[in-house]
């Protein structure tokens, strides 16, 4: 049957080369074997249409593949399916500047459109660790959030149109770049987010930003994980923060290691938080640091003086992730509300250490969007399941407390396979029946991305 594949598509653009089987059928998690039975490169929307009616005429279960870069399993084909990568549709087409407006195919890798948006005078302004190699299809099939949130919000406050391939094989064209348009169900949120389980996002509608001004960046040493709050609360009450990030030292140590850098502050301390900021605001920003230092809350701290140490400093967060994938680590991406944090924080400190005192953990986050990154490394002597399976044990734990402040268990990096047992915690069963009852429609043979998610 998957011979007709060959049929669909031109040749080279389907593989079943055990290598290829393997690269394209994963992503970021380690937790999962990839196992698809082929992979398809399409070129076009209509090549897209052709394959989803053969698969669901023939009952063959389709897998989205982007950048791969999630750490959900979202992105794994893991029983035999076909895996559809978006590589080869990474036009970025029809920019209308009147309307800061430009369209990207699924497959234009992140960087690129910032880079596009620069040449126009604009920015394209969501960042995170990989955009220089996620896709801006799987961006948006994720809400992907990154770095700048606090000031610029999601993906999805980006997304101006999309053009959608359903589970039926029909083609949805959602609102078209519009601003305003008040005729009914606004349908892209509704595939915002949905991981590829209720049809495959193929074209999307970008809005870009002006230009932002120069920017400084300031890294600080926290020596009490609650002052970090205090630091935040200070900083917003005078500055515009473009980022304000965090991580734990041990976080750092990772990071010095991977890279071979060298410790920003004069003294280890506990915590550090990572700032951005308008470069025309510098004296407010030293006059907010030094009323931290008075405060007890920091105790040293750091400012770029160009734009070379401005990037310097921003490796010691945006690497953490490539440093400790070494360890096997152990996600835990969850979120509150940022007046909620205090409280949470205090909680689910006292529950990793009682239930994780043999293992190495690593804190780091967007704390200026309420966004946790809890890391659990395996230990090299044990076995890689049993590590996983241990971790999965407690990880209910973990999410009741993020239940009882109605936060979500995946704050970033969507559901998957990782989190699909556990949707409960962040999602109530009215909600989860509306899910599936819209996974029905809209995948009437449950074809798109099954097992994910729901």
């Amino acid at each position: 049957m998957l011979e007709a594949l060959d049929e669909l598509f031109s040749p080279g653009c389907v593989t079943r080369a055990a290598d290829d089987l393997a690269h394209w059928g994963r992503d970021w998690t380690t937790a999962y074997k990839a196992a698809p039975s082929a992979v398809v490169f399409p070129k076009s929307i209509h090549e897209v249409v052709a394959l989803v009616r053969w698969a669901g005429s023939h009952g063959v279960a389709l897998v989205p593949s982007g950048g791969r870069t999630g750490l959900s399993g979202g992105a794994v084909a893991n029983h035999g399916e076909v895996v559809v990568s978006f590589d080869r549709m990474n036009a970025i087409s029809d920019f209308r500047p009147a309307d800061r407006l430009v369209t990207c195919q699924a497959g234009v890798v992140t960087a690129n459109l910032q880079g596009f948006a620069t040449e126009q005078g604009l920015s394209y302004p969501v960042d995170f660790a990989s955009s220089g190699s996620s896709q801006i299809g799987g961006n948006i099939a994720t809400n992907a959030g990154g770095i700048k949130v606090i000031r610029y919000g999601l993906t999805r406050d980006w997304v101006a149109g999309l053009t959608v391939v359903s589970g039926s094989g029909e083609i949805l064209e959602c609102n078209q770049g519009l601003i305003k348009n008040a005729t009914g169900y606004d349908l892209r949120h509704l595939f915002v987010g949905s991981e590829g389980t209720l049809g495959f996002i193929v074209e999307a509608q970008m809005r870009l930003a002006l230009a932002p001004p120069p920017q400084r960046v300031m890294v600080l040493g926290v020596p009490r994980f609650a002052d970090i709050l205090e630091v935040l609360s200070a900083m917003q009450a005078r500055l515009v923060l473009s980022a304000f990030e965090f991580f734990a030292d041990q976080a750092l140590a990772k990071v010095m290691a991977h890279r071979d850098l060298q410790s920003p502050l004069s003294a280890r301390v506990a915590f550090y938080a990572l700032i951005e900021f308008d470069d025309d605001a510098l004296e407010e920003a030293t006059a907010v640091f030094e009323h931290c230092v008075a405060s007890g809350w920091v105790v040293d701290a750091v400012l770029s003086q160009s734009d070379t140490q401005a990037g310097q400093l921003w490796q010691l967060r945006e690497a953490i992730s490539e440093s400790i994938a070494p360890f096997t680590p152990y996600k835990n991406d969850i979120s509150v509300c940022i007046g909620d944090m205090p409280g949470f924080l205090d909680a689910v400190e006292m529950l990793v250490a009682r239930e994780y005192p043999d293992f190495e953990v690593c804190w780091y986050g967007h704390i200026g969007d309420g966004n946790l990154h809890l890391n659990i490394l395996k230990p090299e002597s044990m076995d890689t399941q049993a590590f996983y399976a241990r971790c999965h044990e407690i990880s209910p734990k973990v999410f009741q407390a993020v239940a009882e402040k109605n936060g979500s268990i995946s704050a970033e990096h969507g559901v998957g396979l990782l989190k699909r047992d556990f949707l409960g915690f962040s999602r109530s069963p009215a909600e989860i029946g509306v899910m599936r009852g819209l996974k029905g429609v809209l995948d009437p043979h449950g074809i798109m991305n099954p097992g994910k998610l729901l």
